[in-house]
């Protein structure tokens, strides 16, 4: 070890009278604190404006990742330009000795080769370390930027950075050591990181080498580490591709000194990296790699309610990808993007269940309605496989046709999109994908598919029908199927653990015994209920299951004998809202913060660890209706939508399409301090609480709110309270806590000036008095 210290001093000392060094050094100084910098003075500034306003109190999302990880951030700057520096340090290491002959005397003294490349790699390993530490004092900085700043993701991010440095260094060690021209070296580092950078996506297609590319490729495996996810599996490739570099490069040096045959040589490098790529496997294989999840809010770990469901699987769990050629998001499924769907998609639930088994299938076939028909009119699903595989590069032969997949599954009612089947135990379920906010399904939505296969009943929504209202298979502007059995929605019930059906109470009774049933939903009927309907209502009311009703103006004597037996009825008339964008009867109400307590989804469950109450969230609804309380003593009622001062209820017929409409209390118009347009309404019924929803207002369950893509989160919350919170299994992550500034822009300004100028002219000048200091010696 003496010896290996002795080259390590010596190299050192090369290093630091090196102006390529210093100059390096100073170019990457400048560049993280023109990063850092820049960003703490834009959220300075920001924040000083941001502060006039009455309602601001803190920033909605992380700045710890803002600053060094996101866009303009430090880490991802820096990263993405760190291949243009290490090899200009290395390029001359080894090439160095070998032009000036001095290797000579290092081969004829009693020196061992691989003490001379550890050494050397020694010297470059701290070198690296002095890099850090000029990073390490921007995140110190930051500490005392950025309130509650996240210390696991910097730790977690400097990780990364030196991993990556070390490797970059060992391929330019290696580099060095084959030729005698520095910029020859040089180039040929850039060359050997560009192919390991880029790898990863080459012949993905091909089985045999999808995962050897994959493992190989350097690109993506400090993207967990820099987002604060530690994990054995990608500290471990580190390891080992610097090993492998420096195994090749001490392989290269004592080839010099013997004389063997050219496939003697080549069985060693070829044995290296057999060993190499064998350690790899073991050490990549799930059952074997740890985790450390370094963030404040364990934002890279799934949630404990789903970690429950997954670790509960006590059998293998199947999971089969279906990819249609002619179908949505196809893609996403093809065998280039195998390792992306697993990496994204099932890594994080692999971590707590291994015994999961992936398979795939690979399929051609379109429903009558889709758009390839009206493209090419006259021709069949075979034209629009074969001339989809010719545009996009792929044998269509590896494509199973619709008869030979029809006969192994029938995916029509999945309209033949990408969808992925499960199978546990005999059982088998669909688990889907959307066509936005990303393509795979999020952690309820494996939650729920996985709860499909462990438990006999899951909760059934019954929407009750025979009197015109809204229907969960209508399509149009007035139905419901967005929010309840639309499959390619990822806020529909079907796809958060709910079956979703109908039932005319005119001539069915409630199956009580054969569903489990989450909530009854009256929605927006048309015409007035018959006595057999409302009495059947009353007597599940009675019962103590839950319940929904949902009302519009001019509805009021409809829903009413369903809703003053519980103590509360909609007031007839419309709400007004005068505003310069929006018809008249377009209102902006706001949830209460009974409403954020509903259920645990991410926007409710984020204002409350915020301190939310009323008017944290507000939502659009058009055409809406008040209640009035008739009776308190029934139920524990509290309102979960009102509205502002500005809104007034008007009696007489509204016309849209002319002047704004105007109070005129002799027509019967009134306006009050505020409307309740959504009641919660509670009882305790035996060892159950009774919970049931009534909303004067149906539109904003409709597909034409929610086929703007927003409202989704409202409808699901409110399901998830009336069955009890059970269904969807919510993951809700802990907002950040890292969203203020603790400096003003004047300060920032100063800190910019330091890390900017002041601080690499400083170590310019250190670098140039050690320099001068040498050259005179």
């Amino acid at each position: 070890m003496k010896t290996i210290f002795r080259i390590t001093k010596a190299e050192l000392r090369n290093l630091f009278y090196s102006p390529v060094a210093w100059f390096l050094t100073v170019v990457f100084s400048i560049q993280c604190g023109y990063y850092f910098s820049g960003s703490i003075l834009r959220w300075t500034k920001q924040q000083e404006m941001m502060q006039k306003s009455p309602t601001f109190k803190e920033f909605d999302l992380s700045l710890t990742k803002d600053v060094f990880l996101w866009g303009g951030g430090v880490f991802s700057n820096i990263l993405e330009n760190l291949y243009l520096f290490i090899p200009l340090l290395t390029m001359g290491i080894l090439s160095r000795e070998v032009s000036s002959g001095s290797i000579k005397l290092l081969y004829s003294s009693p020196i061992k080769i691989r003490q001379i490349v550890l050494g050397k790699y020694l010297a470059i390993m701290i070198f690296n370390l002095f890099l850090v530490a000029i990073v390490g004092i921007l995140l110190i900085t930051s500490c005392f930027n950025i309130k509650s700043i996240d210390y696991g993701i910097l730790f977690s991010a400097c990780v990364a950075f030196y991993l990556l440095t070390n490797a970059y260094a060992a391929v330019g060690l290696l580099m060095s050591s084959l030729t005698t021209y520095q910029i020859v070296s040089a180039i040929s580092t850039f060359v050997i990181v560009l192919i390991l950078s880029k790898i990863g996506g080459l012949w993905q297609n091909i089985d045999f080498v999808r995962d050897l590319t994959y493992f190989l490729s350097m690109s993506g495996r400090t993207g967990k580490m820099l987002y604060g996810l530690l994990t054995t599996k990608d500290i471990f490739y580190f390891v080992i591709v610097i090993s492998l570099f420096l195994m090749f490069t001490m392989l290269k040096l004592r080839s010099v000194r013997e004389t063997k045959p050219w496939y003697v040589k080549t069985a060693r490098y070829l044995g290296v990296l057999a060993v190499a790529l064998m350690i790899g496997y073991i050490t990549s294989r799930q059952a074997l790699v740890g985790y450390w999840d370094t963030t404040n809010q364990k934002v890279n770990t799934i949630h404990p309610r789903v970690q429950k469901i997954i670790q509960s699987l006590d059998a293998p769990l199947e999971v089969t990808l279906y990819t249609n050629l002619i179908g949505d998001m196809y893609y996403n499924g093809l065998p280039e993007y195998r390792n992306r769907y697993l990496s994204e998609l099932w890594e994080k639930y692999l971590r707590f269940n291994n015994n999961i088994e992936f398979k795939y299938e690979y399929y051609y076939d379109a429903s009558p309605k889709a758009h390839w028909y009206k493209t090419f009119p006259g021709k069949d699903v075979e034209f629009f496989a074969k001339e989809q595989a010719k545009n996009i590069g792929v044998n269509v032969d590896m494509f199973k046709k619709p008869e030979e997949m029809r006969k192994i599954i029938d995916l029509a009612p999945e309209d033949y999109r990408l969808v992925m089947q499960l199978k546990y135990k005999g059982k088998t379920t669909f688990l889907r994908t959307y066509n936005y906010g990303g393509v795979w399904p999020e952690e309820e939505h494996v939650a729920a598919a996985v709860s499909r296969l462990l438990i006999d009943k899951m909760p059934t929504v019954l929407f009750t029908t025979g009197n015109l209202e809204r229907g969960i298979d209508i399509r149009g502007e007035r139905g419901v199927s967005i929010g309840t059995t639309d499959k390619s929605d990822r806020t529909s019930l079907i796809n958060n653990g709910f079956d979703i059906d109908t039932i005319s109470l005119a001539t069915r009774d409630i199956p009580y015994d054969s569903l489990n049933i989450a909530a009854l939903v009256l929605a927006d009927p048309k015409t007035a209920l018959n006595d057999t309907v409302k009495r059947k209502i009353q007597e599940y009311i009675d019962r103590g299951k839950s319940f929904m009703a949902l009302g519009e103006p001019k509805k009021a004597a409809i829903l009413n004998p369903v809703l003053q037996p519980l103590g509360i009825e909609l007031v007839e008339g419309t709400l007004i809202q005068i505003s310069r964008d929006n018809p008249p009867d377009i209102l902006q109400p706001f949830l209460t913060k009974t409403a954020l307590n509903l259920a645990d989804e991410q926007v409710y469950y984020s204002a409350r660890q915020r301190g939310g109450g009323d008017g944290s969230i507000w939502m659009r609804m058009e055409t809406a209706i008040p209640f009035a309380r008739t009776d308190s003593a029934i139920f524990d009622i509290k309102p979960i939508v009102t509205t502002d001062t500005t809104v007034w209820l008007k009696k007489g017929v509204l016309v849209r399409d002319s002047v704004p409409p105007v109070l005129n209390p002799a027509e019967g118009d009134r306006k009050d301090n505020y409307y309740a347009i959504g009641l919660s309404l509670t009882r305790q019924k035996g060892n159950t609480e009774q919970r049931i929803l009534a909303l004067g207002d149906a539109d904003f369950m409709s597909n034409k709110t929610l086929g703007r893509g927003s409202g989704g989160f409202f409808v699901r919350g409110l399901f998830s309270w009336l069955d009890h919170n059970q269904f969807p299994i919510y993951g809700p992550k802990d907002p950040p806590e890292d969203t203020l500034m603790l400096i003003g822009s004047t300060t920032a300004e100063i800190q910019k000036t330091f890390f900017v100028w002041i601080f690499p002219a400083t170590v310019l000048l250190i670098g140039t008095i050690i320099l001068i200091r040498r050259k005179r010696k």
